[in-house]
């Protein structure tokens, strides 16, 4: 499918933006990345700023990704019904870490640049962070191997769910997975500790 020309100034600003840091990033850097002629203003038939592209890359981001963890869940409760909960807590964190990898350039940019701007910040945690965080929580709370766990769920949903966000953007910003675990080892790692979380009789059943 071809990109309209908004589309890519998008994706090539956030890209850069990633790369080299906002600061760092010119507006025609921008357009030359975009296939525009570089200082020319093609960007600013589209846009007021070069904030403005960033605003427009944080938010259309997030809203897919409110929409992609919806989908997700609801696909996942149906496939999941006759796999055992290793298996399912397996898929969880794959899904996870798929996401996060998906958004390793907004990432990446959300932790070094995005400080300076609040109201962006406040976009990333409540349209990405934290749908993430409050997924686990719900799947958590839908199983019913879990059901009788007398747990803090949303605290648990922020430890499970910030493991994953670590471990990509470790991966990404220095080179090598965090602890040099690759992803399978990660994965049952995840699934190990998760499985810790299962009422007795359950964990024993499990066992």
């Amino acid at each position: 499918m071809t990109r309209s020309t908004r589309e890519r100034i998008v994706d090539e600003a956030l890209r850069l933006f990633a790369e080299r840091g906002y600061t760092a990033t010119s507006v025609a850097e921008i357009e030359a990345a975009s296939g525009l002629s570089p200082g020319a203003g093609g960007l600013y038939r589209h846009f007021t700023s070069k904030y403005e592209v960033l605003a427009a890359a944080v938010n259309e981001h997030a809203a897919r990704t409110r929409t992609q963890i919806a989908a997700t869940l609801a696909e996942t409760s149906t496939a999941d019904s006759s796999a055992g909960v290793e298996e399912r807590l397996t898929r969880l964190c794959r899904a996870g870490l798929a996401k996060v990898r998906e958004e390793s350039e907004l990432t990446r940019v959300f932790f070094r640049d995005l400080s300076r701007f609040p109201e962006l910040v406040a976009v990333v945690h409540e349209g990405l962070l934290q749908p993430m965080f409050d997924a686990i929580t719900r799947w958590f709370r839908t199983q019913p191997e879990y059901a009788g766990a007398d747990l803090d769920w949303p605290a648990i949903g922020a430890v499970l769910g910030g493991a994953v966000v670590h471990y990509r953007l470790f991966q990404e910003t220095v080179g090598e997975p965090p602890g040099c675990a690759e992803c399978d080892r990660f994965v049952a790692s995840w699934v190990r500790l998760a499985l810790g979380l299962l009422p007795r009789p359950a964990a024993q059943a499990i066992g």
